[in-house]
């Protein structure tokens, strides 16, 4: 299964669960994320917002989902960008605020091996989330969609009782982005209405990866 086929999949499952809004902090590994993001956000089913600094894009989100924005998700790329939305996570785990992490991360392959800005991203909230996952490279389509579904369900209370912080990490491999020419997926249906993502600095944000 292709990077690019498993982030449509898992955000598929997260807007079925009640995913209402993403903030994009995008980086290289974050891009299948930031495709998926921006054709569902083309046809009506999230609004999307893009902030360039991590550490901004997670209080952004934070704020819209103390604001009643619903679910709100947060997306990173990988490294010591997922370190910046470690204090407004950590809010959200207080506050019990409806935020969902969702951070690119690099495959098994390239963990451990010197390169640059690789963390151990599993478990780097601590016991701040109420439910967390990393998706291993290559995982299915009906994986992907259950752990949105069961990230949103976490993150709104429906598990619980008790909304909070969920936090998905989802380690991509090559290639990040769709081949030239490939096909849209269909929308998933019941999209909420077209709405213009939110850039700083850009009336769109179009190519940024």
């Amino acid at each position: 299964m292709s990077s690019v086929a498993a982030a449509r999949a898992l955000l598929a499952g997260l807007i079925e669960g009640g995913l209402t809004h993403l903030v994009l902090a995008p980086g290289s590994r974050s891009a299948p994320l930031v495709h998926a993001a921006a054709e569902a956000e083309a046809r009506g089913e999230v609004t999307l917002t893009v902030r360039i600094d991590e550490r901004v894009a997670a209080f952004t989100a934070l704020g819209l989902a103390t604001a009643g924005s619903g679910i709100v998700g947060v997306v990173t790329t990988s490294g010591t960008a997922v370190a910046n939305l470690h204090p407004a996570a950590l809010e959200a785990a207080a506050a019990r605020t409806p935020l969902i992490a969702i951070t690119a991360d690099r495959p098994a392959e390239l963990q451990g091996v010197g390169a640059n800005q690789t963390v151990d991203q599993r478990g780097v909230f601590g016991a701040a989330p109420r439910w967390e996952r990393t998706l291993e490279a290559g995982i299915d389509p009906a994986g992907a969609r259950a752990a949105g579904l069961a990230a949103a369900a976490a993150a709104s209370g429906r598990r619980s009782g008790v909304p909070g912080l969920a936090h998905i990490n989802v380690r991509f491999r090559e290639p990040l982005t769709p081949p030239p020419g490939a096909a849209v997926p269909a929308p998933l249906g019941g999209g909420r209405g077209p709405e213009s993502a939110r850039v700083e600095g850009e009336s769109r944000f179009g190519g940024v990866v």
